[in-house]
């Protein structure tokens, strides 16, 4: 009897004990090293849960005591109903509709931050086609992924904190304090009513993948997880599960590489034998390969439309992110081995818990927080310094070091040197990877390698800065005041002019809207992306380009006041077909009135964006490609002189020699676009008359003024030489006489040698002259006064 009772007293204990987790998915990766911080501590939950060894339910929920799979992949245990955890199973832990019931358990402020963050909310890509399509609140970013407002403390130290709000009153329209869902994708009926309501289709079908509360798109380059997993956990460009559990299919695509989580320096990932830490730049690119390109530029990757080169079997390149691409320079940073988390901060990348409408207000790091000035160290350098929003360099006491750290962040990887102190962001938070060592900095990679960083201040003080730099940085002191440092030292950025869509709703065309397919979640944290065929809605969308460029971006003025690369960024030419077959709108660009320097006449709504490429290189641009340059004064590529006059169409045909077509069978070659009356690279016209939108988003992002443009104009030096040789003065002819005769090659380096020492002659003459005339008046007053 006593062995009766023992056993119905202890069987129970053993199933409840049981981990069934491992018996079906034996083999699968540990989450984490068995031996870490954070696996002990989920370790301890689940003791405390009652589930003692079992570490996968307290982040999946389930039912750990049963053989069932149906079972045992349902409801959570009654601990977690009562107290912090899963309150179901979750296949997918990470998912952002219920992340605060599982990483919410330990990193409750990023968890709540996420609502917010850019990546979430998408509010500045919203607003960019909102804007295009002639549907956008003016300036005022009010629609997003979500209804959305600051309800969440803000992250970040009170020095952070107060010049966000301050940052905010300033730029009011660019940092809401609430903003909307965007509406429902439209009918094909109600296209025919209002065909720019096709905004709304082009979002929800192309725009709006990438937001962390879905999952994206399941296409090679393209495959990620959601919410938290959308970073920490790594996906392949395949897509295929590389692990031992036998239970995860290995041969269908849309599966995680491993289970394991990839964050941090102290966070190792084991694949395949070999053991990397930190975020691979391939995770970020997953998303961050359309708009700016700044992911796949960081790699040195320029999209092309063609297939070269073959493999060994003959076949053309495989598409990546549905695109081919280019191998070019690759940002040094990243030949360094930097990944994106080595610059970008936790705010930058979660989120601060306040909505912002674009990058600007995301970003609190400069190039200046890390390399300084030639006159600075970093920590001599005032908070605001190049993040100004003011058309003047920020002055002041200089920021220094902290070696204090808010509590959310000593929960990721802190190095244990603390050197002289933690370098501060300019808007005032530490960088906790970035440590001051005197008048040097220790990177402390989140690949584990630690890289010496000597800054500009540094370096010229010892001599190691090169004449061309010293000239640029030092010398000249509006390049340090008014550029951004990769205004000179981003050589390419990717240039897509032209964004062709078309948005066709005829023969009842449907396209799947992500936006609501990833809305649609259950009580598992799962999306609707599994069965996108419940989401279809009116339209199918078609993107294509006019021409591809990469090299010598434009410039233009950010929002922060300073000179910026410029690139295409919304440059929408919209055509809508309608339900029945007939074109509501072609290739029509939106003109919007009183708006970037128009009248009620309208601005072209085709929109030029700033932007940091990251696609940096030690060896800057040259002056010529900025000072010689009508497309770096905003005038357009070879002052927009390429392209014949685009608002009439192109017809190619035998045709007579005053252009009289001769076939009556003929189709447009190009049809027109009525509005572009430049082209598409033009910013501003040989008056100076602004011709499209220069950025949306901010106060002060604007074309060069005319002002800039005369500083940066030195077109026609050459000519103002070279008219005078060598016969057009008695002198010069003189001169050059002499050196023929002499037989003096002049060559690149003796024809600078010649400007130079013109130079120089010339402004001892200008003020050697004036000075001996008045010497010499002043002694011949002194001599008159004696006699």
């Amino acid at each position: 009897m006593k062995n009766l009772l023992y056993l119905l007293f202890i069987i129970p204990i053993l199933l409840f004990s049981k981990n069934s987790c491992i018996e079906c998915h034996n083999g699968i990766e540990h989450i984490r090293d068995h031996s870490s911080k954070m696996m002990q501590e989920i370790l301890a939950v689940a003791e405390t849960a009652g589930a003692k060894g079992n570490d996968c339910v307290v982040c999946h929920g389930g039912n750990p005591s049963t053989d069932d799979k149906n079972a045992s992949h349902s409801g959570t245990l009654k601990y977690f109903l009562e107290n912090k955890g899963p309150k179901e199973f979750y296949p997918s832990p990470t998912s952002q509709w219920i992340n605060i019931n599982t990483c919410g358990m330990c990193h409750p402020e990023q968890v709540k931050s996420q609502w917010n963050s850019l990546m979430n909310t998408e509010a500045g890509k919203i607003h960019g086609a909102l804007w295009s399509f002639g549907k956008a609140d003016g300036y005022n970013h009010t629609e997003s992924n979500y209804d959305a407002n600051n309800t969440h403390a803000r992250l970040g130290t009170k020095t952070y904190q107060e010049y966000m709000a301050r940052l905010s009153k300033m730029e009011p329209q660019a940092f809401p304090k609430e903003s909307k869902k965007i509406p429902e994708a439209p009918t094909a009926e109600e296209i025919e009513k209002d065909p720019l309501l096709s905004v709304y289709t082009y979002l929800r079908q192309e725009c709006l993948r990438c937001h962390t509360g879905g999952k994206g798109r399941k296409r090679r380059g393209d495959f990620r997880g959601m919410g938290c997993a959308s970073c920490h956990i790594p996906y392949s460009n395949e897509g295929f599960y590389e692990g031992n559990d036998s239970m995860i299919p290995h041969d269908k695509a849309g599966h995680m590489l491993t289970h394991q989580i990839q964050s941090s320096r102290k966070v190792k990932v084991n694949v395949h034998g070999t053991e990397y830490s930190g975020v691979p730049v391939e995770t970020c690119t997953t998303c961050h390969n359309r708009g700016k390109r700044i992911g796949v530029s960081y790699q040195g990757l320029m999209e092309t439309e063609y297939q070269g080169t073959f493999d060994h079997d003959g076949n053309g390149q495989p598409k990546l992110h549905t695109k081919r691409y280019l191998h070019l320079t690759e940002d040094i940073h990243y030949s360094k081995g930097m990944l994106c988390q080595d610059c970008h901060t936790s705010n930058d990348m979660h989120g601060d818990g306040f909505m912002t409408g674009a990058n600007l207000g995301a970003v609190e790091i400069e190039c200046q927080d890390c390399h300084g000035t030639t006159k600075k160290y970093p920590w001599e350098l005032p908070l605001g310094y190049s993040d100004e929003f003011e058309l003047k360099p920020k002055t002041g006491k200089g920021r220094g070091t902290t070696d204090t750290l808010a509590e959310y962040l000593k929960k990721g990887a802190i190095p244990k040197d603390k050197g002289d102190g933690f370098l501060l962001s300019a808007r005032g938070n530490p960088m906790t990877k970035v440590v001051r060592h005197g008048d040097k900095i220790m990177m402390h990679l989140a690949s584990g390698k630690d890289i010496e960083l000597k800054p500009l201040k540094y370096l010229k003080e010892q001599d190691k800065l090169s004449k061309k730099a010293l000239v640029a940085m030092d010398q000249i002191e509006a390049h340090t005041d008014k550029l951004e440092c990769y205004t000179c030292h981003a050589t390419w950025a990717p240039q897509c002019y032209g964004c062709h869509v078309k948005i066709d709703y005829s023969e009842g065309k449907q396209n799947p809207d992500y936006l609501a397919a990833s809305h649609a979640h259950d009580i598992h944290g799962n999306s609707g992306e599994d069965t996108l065929k419940d989401f279809l809605v009116d339209g199918k969308v078609t993107e294509t380009r006019s021409y591809l460029r990469w090299e010598d971006p434009a410039l233009s003025v950010n929002g922060e006041g300073r000179v910026s690369p410029t690139i295409p960024g919304c440059q929408t030419t919209i055509t809508v077909i309608g339900k029945d077959g007939n074109a509501l709108l072609q290739n029509h660009i939106v003109k919007m009135p009183n708006v970037e320097g128009a009248g009620a006449e309208g601005q072209n709504t085709i929109t030029m964006a700033q932007v940091n490429p990251h696609t940096i290189s030690k060896k800057s641009r040259t002056c010529e490609s900025c000072h010689t340059s009508k497309k770096a004064l905003g005038m357009g590529i070879n002052g927009g002189k390429y392209f014949a006059d685009q608002t009439k169409s192109t017809i190619v045909d035998l045709m007579t020699a005053d252009g009289k077509v001769l076939p009556k069978k003929v189709d447009e070659q190009i049809p027109a676009i009525p509005n572009l009356k430049h082209d598409y690279s033009v910013m501003v016209d040989e008056n100076g008359t602004q011709v499209q939108t220069v950025d949306n988003h901010w106060t002060l992002a604007n074309p060069l003024s005319a002002k800039q443009r005369a500083t940066l104009d030195r077109q026609g030096a050459c000519l103002s030489c070279h008219e005078s040789i060598p016969k057009g003065d008695l002198a010069i002819s003189a001169m050059n006489h002499m050196a023929n005769m002499a037989g003096i090659e002049i060559d690149k380096e003796k024809h600078n040698d010649i400007l130079n020492k013109t130079v120089k002659i010339s402004a001892w003459t200008q003020v050697g002259i004036p000075i001996l005339v008045l010497f010499g008046l002043v002694f011949w007053f002194f001599y008159r006064r004696r006699k």
